[in-house]
């Protein structure tokens, strides 16, 4: 594979219902070898396939970034997860289409429990889509709720806000 400009949206969940319209699921493990602004090199295992993924730095919007990534065997991977830093994210993705789109659901485990996250792929910057209602708050460019960040800063680990509609972010 060579590498792509990945655009996407993310959103917080707020509700159940993408479980209905779920048409398959799997368990993600992955762990970060770099996670340096300029690039972050992730491992994941995937229903029992492997994968090495480089992404370079987010736009200033967060929207888009260089995509790097490559299918190695599982093994390889296992062993390759041994040797990164430490807070390996393990979540279970749920893939919902949306129109000609897809919506990855992320149902985050262990020290991320309680956080539910949605990805929108784009194919250009200015590409729309009729966004589900149990879709919340958009958090694309909000570097709180990358991977690579919350394996370092566990979603159970933040402090929230009182306020109203802003219980989700960490002071």
């Amino acid at each position: 594979m060579t590498a792509h400009r990945e655009i996407e949206r993310k959103f917080l969940v707020t509700g159940e219902d993408f479980r209905e319209e779920a048409t398959s699921s799997s368990r993600v493990v992955q762990g970060y070898l770099s996670y340096v602004p300029e690039r972050v090199v992730r491992v994941r295992l995937r229903d029992g396939r492997g994968y090495l993924t480089v992404k370079g730095e987010s736009t200033a919007d967060g929207l888009s970034r260089i995509e790097w990534e490559r299918e190695i065997p599982a093994a390889d991977a296992e062993l390759l997860l041994r040797l990164c830093e430490p807070g390996v994210i393990d979540k279970t993705r749920h893939l919902v289409p949306l129109g000609a789109h897809t919506v990855e659901v992320d149902v985050f485990h262990g020290d991320n429990a309680g956080l539910v996250l949605a990805e929108i792929e784009l194919r250009s910057e200015t590409d729309t889509v009729a966004l589900p209602p149990w879709l919340g708050r958009e958090v694309t460019g909000d570097e709180r709720y990358y991977n690579a960040y919350l394996s370092r800063h566990p979603y159970r680990t933040w402090a929230f806000s009182p306020s109203p509609g802003d219980e989700d972010a960490p002071h």
